[in-house]
């Protein structure tokens, strides 16, 4: 075989390579163009997908003009340290348990935090009625 293939001989040495003949399914013929479409179209997906979520945890606990500006007014540090968060956590297993076991330990931290707050309150109420009756 010679160094210098024609067209034809390099399309059906990848058709058989490829196992089967035909077209190349996507919006075009070239499959880089068709990777990368899929690849915007999936990140296009992933930020709607983000923005709902943001949006329903937002406006459960707030009215929406304060959910609204809390998303907009959210700084490029903290979004592009989330995007590197989220990007270790699906890269591997171990950044993905390393950020799993980050995130519920903030949880447990803040539930704890929110049982003692109750707590101290609590305690601040029977001080107060006790010295009230006495």
């Amino acid at each position: 075989m010679s160094e210098e293939l024609d067209r034809k001989e390099i399309h059906r040495l990848v058709r058989a390579r490829r196992g089967k003949s035909g077209n190349v399914p996507g919006p075009t013929e070239n499959p880089a163009t068709n990777l990368l479409l899929a690849d915007v179209v999936m990140r296009m997906g992933s930020y709607l997908l983000r923005g709902g979520v943001e949006k329903a945890f937002l406006n459960k606990r707030y009215d929406k003009d304060t959910a609204k500006d809390i998303r907009d007014s959210r700084s490029i540090t903290r979004t592009l340290g989330s995007i590197a968060v989220a990007k270790f956590a699906t890269r591997s297993i171990p950044g993905a348990a390393i950020v799993g076991t980050g995130i519920l330990g903030k949880v447990l931290y803040d539930h704890s935090k929110a049982r003692r707050a109750q707590k101290s309150e609590g305690d601040a109420q029977l001080i107060e009625r006790a010295t009230e009756d006495s």
